[in-house]
């Protein structure tokens, strides 16, 4: 084990439970690569969710809903190789778990079993409580999503706030409370007021992760490509950008264009020679041939 993974000792479901009893806040991170699974690991986050944003920030569809079970845990696959410490969390992607217990089931022992994958994670309240119930059932364990939930936003009137009226965040507490009831032993609450969240809180006895759910859930998570201005699409209002990475980028790619383009790349310091006296014997071999 490295001294990097030695510092960071592994998350448990009864480590965030203890965390959450401490008052001490939980970090999540989406992860969708090695990559980037290395770099949250070295930054001792808590929690990785491989997002089924992915489908938006690395694979270039329009919305999470084309993305497939296959690509998800080709992702997911790549973040399990580049952890140690943090929980895994897989995202179950649209149309892989609602019509019935046997397709979730069938899609969640893929993600456990061939994905390493902690917890899944699936969206919304109604009939994904029944799936949820009976993931739990079968032994795997759930992250419930109420709130905006991004495979349904054509149905909550696209990709905006929930629960801004006192009938509409009902029914987001009701959503909360019956995937808690359904055993989940997590829950990320996304796009509502703070209040929601602040009337939720005391009702909870699982962890909460919120994004853009205000300062009063247990945690937080954000997109890693959003959090370091990787994503060139338009950030949601809860989106806070620790770095450029995007801009950092494009001016290594353009200095390295630039030197190409002059000759200054790549100079000896970047190449390899032959052993001395073999280029003139291949000069020799190549004259008599």
């Amino acid at each position: 084990m490295s001294a990097q993974a030695a510092s960071h000792p592994r998350v448990t479901l009864a480590a965030l439970a203890a965390k959450k009893d401490a008052g001490e806040a939980l970090v999540m991170v989406t992860a969708y690569d090695h990559p980037s699974a290395q770099i949250v690991e070295a930054a001792g986050v808590d929690i990785v969710l491989v997002g089924d944003s992915a489908a938006m920030t690395v694979l270039g569809y329009d919305s999470t809903v084309p993305v497939t079970v296959d690509e998800m845990l080709m992702l997911t696959k790549a973040v399990r190789r580049g952890l140690t410490s943090p929980l895994l969390i897989g995202d179950l992607p649209f149309g892989s778990y609602e019509a019935s217990d046997e397709l979730a089931l069938a899609t969640a022992q893929r993600f456990i079993k061939e994905a390493g994958c902690d917890l899944v994670k699936i969206e919304r309240g109604g009939t994904t409580v029944d799936r949820a119930r009976a993931l739990v059932r079968a032994g795997i364990p759930v992250v419930g999503h109420v709130g905006l939930t991004p495979q349904t936003a054509t149905a909550l009137g696209g990709y905006r706030a929930q629960g801004r009226t006192a009938e509409a965040a009902l029914a987001v507490i009701d959503d909360a409370l019956a995937l808690q009831d359904a055993g989940c032993a997590m829950l990320v609450i996304e796009a509502v007021p703070s209040e929601v969240t602040a009337a939720l809180m005391p009702r909870l006895d699982i962890p909460v992760i919120g994004i853009g759910a205000g300062a009063g859930a247990d945690g937080q998570v954000l997109v890693f490509h959003d959090l370091l201005g990787l994503y060139d699409g338009g950030a949601a209002k809860f989106v806070k950008r620790y770095a450029d990475l995007r801009g950092a980028a494009i001016d290594g790619v353009e200095a390295y264009a630039r030197e190409v383009r002059s000759g200054a790349y790549p100079s000896a310091e970047h190449g390899y020679a032959m052993a001395r006296g073999e280029a003139a014997r291949l000069e020799e071999m190549l004259a008599t041939r």
